[in-house]
């Protein structure tokens, strides 16, 4: 049978590609686009991580999985978690993949975290597979548990790289950390396919993207395409093997920074009280300074083990408080909404919740710079999502215009400014190209969702589509079989298996948070 191989690039767009695709900087990429069949996809949104790399692998939108954003808002219970893997509930491609009896493995997808037994490897990744606010995990990322230390004694194999790289000014050893990463994830994976008898793999370049987001086009990204380029090249040298290229959503250059919380608070939809964190935005000192400090000494690692997290914690970032410290700062009772990052936004259900859906979605349809309109869309969550997990997503939903990255942080005091640390944010068309013996190569599609991957690797693997799937299988495998459906498995993770022990801080700085 043919083998599958999955090269997830996080963030990656023909936006950014095609200068480098035409001018020669990419010769494998190019060659591989040109002779299979390719498209640029649209993410659902937001066009983020969590959800998007599950929205791919489960074929489904948000509203099916009960994952909108990195964290899971509950205003009624007065609460705000980070999610992790264990807050999607769904069935996945390689789920499907073993009850038809074909092997699968997963190298550093995020979403994944914990990893859950699978019939093959399943190696965690990506910005929740982390251990305290500056700390990377040290086990307990792979499955089989003994993976690990084949893993590390084989390829000195790292989850995150180090040193972290958290500024655009840094472009020596922190660059170089990432490139390593990258190549590491690269060969544990081809490696896993080859001498795991898979017949499937998913790779995913995560820390891409956060090169994407502090560097753009400039050359540390560059430096990590060309080492993507070469690897290309090897994949399409493995004999009986597609290979598929795919992203989670795109990127594009940051012209404008939004901070909706502090845009609540100033039309009135939120209300705010007083925090110790008050003093330390009034000295002017942050997370990102204590950051860089602790950087310049080499005192990371000291500090993350010796500080407590507690007080890790109370020290605000530039933008304000984040995930679940924002309600430290927000007078609750008397709030009417409160928003996470790049779209979502939940109501207060202790007030007229329709009423006040409707008089916020017009107030930010009225949001403009000079450019005209903040968003190509303001919606009501019902809008966007569906599924029996809908009521438990946002009331409202931001469809951000390209350049616009709109900041959760509450207390910064600022509503708008330049961009502060991204030079990219996430954009909602992503990348798609296939092509190997099972695909045709058909050139340029129109556009297509990143809900239709994974039934159409399901087909070009002669499995049956599951019915609760939302996307379709495109018309590009060889023969056009006719898919066939089937009844959909049971959840991949049971909600009850969610991983609590500190999971408010596994979404560290890494560079990625803003």
């Amino acid at each position: 049978m043919t083998r599958t191989v999955v090269l997830g690039l996080d963030g990656a767009s023909w936006r950014l590609l095609d200068p480098w695709l035409e001018s020669g900087e990419l010769p494998n990429f190019a060659a591989f686009r040109e002779e299979s069949t390719w498209a640029e996809t649209e993410s659902c949104l937001p066009p983020v991580t969590f959800p998007n790399w599950k929205c791919y692998s489960a074929g489904k939108n948000p509203g099916k999985f009960g994952v909108y954003w990195f964290e899971r808002v509950d205003l009624a219970e007065g609460t705000i978690e980070v999610t992790n893997g264990g807050d999607f509930r769904t069935a996945e491609l390689w789920d499907y993949l073993n009850d038809d009896g074909q092997r699968a493995g997963v190298v550093n997808m995020p979403t994944m975290y914990p990893p859950r037994e699978i019939d093959g490897p399943i190696v965690c990744g990506g910005p929740d597979a982390v251990e305290g606010e500056y700390r990377s995990i040290e086990g307990g990322y792979a499955t089989p548990a003994e993976l690990e230390d084949e893993l590390e004694e084989r390829f000195d194999y790292q989850v995150h790289p180090e040193p972290l790289l958290s500024s655009n000014d840094e472009r020596g050893a922190e660059v170089d950390a990432i490139l390593d990463v990258l190549e590491a994830r690269l060969d544990v994976a081809v490696t896993l396919l080859e001498e795991k008898d898979l017949q499937f793999v998913h790779v995913t370049l995560f820390y891409l993207n956060v090169l994407q987001h502090f560097f753009w086009n400039d050359e540390p990204t560059l430096r990590a395409y060309r080492l993507i380029d070469e690897w290309i090249g090897r994949l399409r040298e493995l004999p009986d093997t597609n290979l598929v290229i795919m992203s989670d959503h795109g990127c594009g250059p940051t012209t404008t920074e939004f901070y909706i919380n502090e845009w609540l608070a100033e039309n009135g939809y939120q209300a705010r009280t007083a925090s110790v964190d008050n003093v330390f935005q009034q000295v002017g000192f942050d997370r990102e300074n204590a950051l860089a400090i602790a950087k310049r000494l080499g005192m990371v690692d000291l500090l993350a083990r010796v500080v407590p997290e507690r007080l890790q914690q109370l020290v605000p970032q530039r933008a304000g408080l984040k995930r679940g410290r924002k309600l430290d700062a927000i007078d609750l009772p008397n709030t009417k909404a409160v928003a996470s990052a790049q779209g979502p936004i939940y109501l207060n259900p202790e007030f007229d919740v329709e009423a006040i859906r409707e008089e916020l979605i017009e107030d930010l349809r009225d949001v403009e710079d000079e450019d005209g309109p903040l968003f190509d869309g303001v919606y009501r969550g019902e809008d966007v999502y569906s599924g029996p997990l809908t009521d438990e997503g946002p009331r409202v939903v931001l469809d951000q215009r390209d350049g616009v990255h709109v900041n959760d942080g509450v207390g910064g005091g600022r509503t708008r400014t330049e961009p502060d640390r991204w030079a990219a944010e996430n954009t909602r068309n992503g990348i798609f190209i296939a092509g190997g013996p099972d695909f045709e190569a058909e050139g340029e599609l129109a556009q297509v969702s990143i809900l239709d991957i994974a039934p159409t690797i399901l087909l070009a693997h002669d499995c049956a589509i599951p019915t609760d799937i939302d996307g379709e299988a495109l018309p590009i495998v060889v023969g056009d079989p006719e898919p066939g459906t089937r009844a959909p498995l049971p959840s991949g993770r049971s909600a009850g298996e969610r991983d609590t022990g500190g999971v408010e801080d596994r979404l560290k700085q890494l560079g990625y948070m803003e």
